[in-house]
């Protein structure tokens, strides 16, 4: 038979001892473990709640968020497409007075030689510019125009973007009171 060596049964005693301390310090706490399990029951429906609540917030965040992202493309759209018809405008203006200039040349021209035989052509072609002068004037009004409803369009989308960034302020303070 062998023999066991004194400091090894020496420690087992003490863990023996000491597992049985825990047992003993278990049993006496036996009485307050409800007050624990109801404290730790609570925790957990709180944190039920919490992550309910964070599950239905976060696809309307993300929802926001998106929308918030489609109104910002609208609006830049739009005020590219502004600054289009801006420049379109100041090509046709500078058009229109080149050809306003011309036309009122033209008939300077025709008044001082009330009888040559270059009055006809002059004549042909004041009327060419005239018409050439209506069809700027009809495209400098249609880009006027153009240019006024895209403002008006921007302004509209400029506050459906607030009213976007309004719901996700409100957002932001719901799920920061919490």
């Amino acid at each position: 038979m062998r023999t066991v060596s004194r400091p090894l049964v020496t420690a087992s005693l003490v863990v023996a001892a000491a597992i049985g301390g825990s047992l003993i310090g278990r049993a006496q706490q036996t009485p307050s473990q409800p007050d624990v399990l109801s404290a730790l029951l609570a925790e957990v429906r709180g944190l039920r709640a919490a992550m309910e609540q964070m599950a239905v917030a976060g696809p309307r965040v993300q929802l926001v968020l998106g929308r918030l992202q489609l109104q910002e493309q609208r609006i830049g759209n739009q005020i590219r497409r502004q600054d289009t018809v801006k420049a379109a405008i100041v090509v046709v203006q500078r058009e229109h007075e080149k050809l306003e200039q011309s036309v009122k040349d033209m008939q300077q021209t025709i008044e001082t030689f009330p009888n040559s035989e270059g009055r006809r052509d002059l004549e042909f072609e004041l009327k060419h510019f005239k018409t050439e002068l209506g069809r700027k004037t009809a495209e400098l009004q249609r880009l006027t125009n153009e240019e006024s409803l895209l403002g008006q369009d921007i302004a509209a989308e400029q506050a459906r973007w607030t009213d976007f960034n309004q719901r996700l302020e409100e957002l932001e303070r719901a799920l920061g009171r919490r």
